[in-house]
């Protein structure tokens, strides 16, 4: 059940982005900044919305892990959304 949930929350964090991104061009056409940023919400919501809320509890205090899973979530979550969002936005567009 956990894995299945992992990839639920993945997914929609993504169509959520892309679903965005139609109405608000920025996220698009800035996809390093907007990702990045998207990816710090990302970690926001997940570690202190979700996760409290959830069976696992709190994540870890250690500052190490915080700043890795901080960076992780910019970098290798937020950005990769943003720059394929950018890409099925501008082929939309280019479809239509």
């Amino acid at each position: 059940m956990g894995l299945a949930l992992h990839f639920l929350i993945a997914i929609t964090t993504a169509v959520v982005y892309y679903l965005v991104a139609l109405r608000w061009p920025l996220l698009w056409r800035q996809p390093l900044l907007c990702g990045t940023i998207y990816g710090l919400l990302v970690y926001g919501v997940m570690n202190y919305i979700v996760l409290p809320m959830s069976a696992a509890g709190s994540g870890s205090k250690d500052p190490l892990w915080i700043g890795l899973s901080i960076l992780v979530h910019m970098f290798l979550i937020g950005v990769p959304r943003a720059v394929f969002a950018r890409r099925a936005v501008l082929a939309r567009q280019f479809a239509s």
